[in-house]
């Protein structure tokens, strides 16, 4: 147990050496660790909301739209399907989760149901059981009466493929915003928990997440009073631009093009007015598509619509063949910006709604930080002092594989760029206690072995080969439960769950092989006949 081939003793110091590298980051400005070589290390420790502030969003997916647009979809399913074959109908409606219609001629009745029973869709579960769910049942009552219930398998199907979209979206947007380790998790069957450390501006977060962001272009029928007239078809719609004050814009309802073939948005400055504009390019498709259109437009204005409001209606001077274009509306710098991240992002496939939301303030982060510094320090002397006063030269030892301890668990978590916060500091002064326990074991067993008469090479050695398994044992149990607490807690017993179960595993190290190493040297540079126990 004491002997140290010379490989393995440089792979010791050199694990302690990186992790000092590793460590240094955290100890330095940005500015400073900006202009450091290339080849050192950068990476710092993410700070948690609860240590360097930031803001909190509980949202809710609004999936009762997303219910009465599957509605109408069906409705529009069932018209669509009765008129390819000329049935005539009746009384179409919604009724709850319901589509109802009536077939009043007799004759017509069978065919109206083979044309509906094409409607239903048939949905794979594949996350849970892979079966397969129907998303419509149908119903048909005497005198020609079919009913088109959504069944509760494909509601509950879609609404939570509504909730997993509008988690990516959002954590889309949110990274886009540049900020570190943001949090973004699922609460229950139709909330997101979103925390971002560091941010102080709540209010851009709460446009950039309550927008749906849904763009289209429409060709425009009339501008001003003209789209306010009485004889309007019913495939127009009237919109109006976000101008004060607004101006109405009638558009064909019938979208030519949607931001979902948009691959790039960037916010640039017109080489005309040096206005803030936002650029877009469309994919293959939606370039071909848009160029067919604006060939057989021009002349034309065409409305550039992002949530129900008209953000401009340019006219098309000329066929627009490249794919690409600029939205322009009167922006302001971030505006361009937050339209664009908005684009780039995708649109929500559901509105959502703040339920609760919280600004922490650095302040109450900074006084965390100086309790657990606090903390950490009393705890670290009195380990120490105890060590020392207990086992003398040997806890000396144990005290300097403690301090290697806490570097090697700050460095893996500087290396992991794992988010620290307060539950985690608990974590790391629990794992300063601990790492002196496999030390307590093993001088025990010594202390015992030099009492009954042994040297103190033998003593040492069954010192530290006896007491080997118990500490694995003891420190492996505790793993388990780090493990099982990461596995099924949230996010703050999820901190603390990471720090203690890395904590548990450099300790292991440190009291295996460096305290062993330390005091291996110790016996071959000084060969004492008694052990200062």
């Amino acid at each position: 147990m004491l002997h140290f081939p010379r490989w393995k003793i440089w792979l010791i110091v050199a694990s302690c050496v990186a992790s000092l590298l590793f460590l240094v980051p955290n100890f330095v400005g940005r500015d400073t660790l900006a202009s450091m070589p290339g080849w050192l290390p950068h990476r710092q420790l993410t700070l948690g909301l609860d240590l360097q502030g930031g803001a909190h969003l509980m949202l809710e997916v609004d999936t009762q739209a997303m219910i009465k647009e599957r509605l109408e979809v069906l409705r529009d399913d069932v018209r669509r399907v009765l008129r390819e074959d000329r049935v005539g109908y009746t009384g179409i409606g919604i009724q709850g989760t319901t589509v109802q219609v009536r077939i009043p001629d007799q004759a017509q009745i069978e065919k109206a149901a083979t044309k509906l029973a094409t409607i239903p869709q048939s949905l794979s579960d594949t996350v849970f059981s892979g079966a397969r769910i129907v998303d419509v049942e149908i119903a048909r009552d005497e005198g020609g009466l079919f009913r088109l219930s959504l069944t509760k398998p494909g509601l509950d199907y879609r609404t939570r493929r509504v909730v997993e979209q509008s988690m990516e979206v959002v954590r889309r947007r949110v990274d886009q915003l540049g900020t570190t380790e943001p949090i973004i998790a699922r609460q229950g069957g139709t909330r997101l928990l979103v925390q971002v450390p560091g941010l102080q501006d709540i209010e851009r977060l709460k446009d950039l997440l309550r927008q749906t962001a849904r763009l289209t272009f429409h060709m425009v029928e009339g501008v001003g009073p003209q789209a306010l007239g009485e004889n309007r078809s019913s495939d127009t719609d009237v919109l109006y631009t976000r101008d004060n004050p607004p101006v109405p814009v009638l558009i064909q309802k019938r979208a030519m093009l949607t931001g979902e073939e948009l691959v790039d948005a960037q916010a640039s400055f017109s080489s005309q007015s040096s206005e803030p504009v936002v650029s877009f390019r469309f994919n293959t498709s939606g370039a071909q598509k848009f160029a067919q259109v604006t060939q057989q437009a021009v002349g034309r204005p065409f409305a550039i619509v992002l949530d129900k409001d008209v953000i401009s209606y340019p006219v098309i001077r000329e066929p627009i063949l490249g794919g690409s274009g600029q939205i322009s509306g009167s922006f302001s710098v971030q505006s361009a910006n937050d339209l664009a991240l908005l684009l780039r992002a995708g649109a929500l496939p559901a509105d959502l709604t703040i339920v609760e939301e919280r600004t922490v303030g650095p302040g109450l982060g900074a006084d965390s930080i100086a309790a657990g510094k606090l903390a950490a320090g009393v705890g670290t002397v009195l380990v120490v002092l105890y060590m020392i006063g207990n086992y003398g030269l040997l806890g000396i030892f144990a005290d300097i594989a403690v301090v290697i301890n806490i570097m090697m668990l700050m460095a893996i978590l500087s290396v992991l760029q794992a988010t620290l916060t307060l539950p985690g500091i608990a974590g790391i002064v629990l794992t300063i206690g601990m790492a002196v326990d496999a030390n307590v074991l093993i001088y025990e067993r010594i202390r015992e072995e030099q009492k009954l008469g042994r040297s103190p090479i033998s003593s040492i050695d069954a010192g530290f080969s006896r007491a080997l398994g118990t500490i694995i044992d003891s420190n492996l149990t505790t793993l388990i439960a780090a493990v099982v607490m990461f596995l099924l807690g949230s996010g703050p017993i999820k901190g603390f769950a990471v720090t203690l179960g890395i904590g548990i595993l450099t300790t292991l190290f440190t009291a295996i092989t460096v305290t062993r190493l330390m005091v291996a040297m110790w016996l071959k540079r000084f060969r004492p006949t008694r052990i200062p126990i």
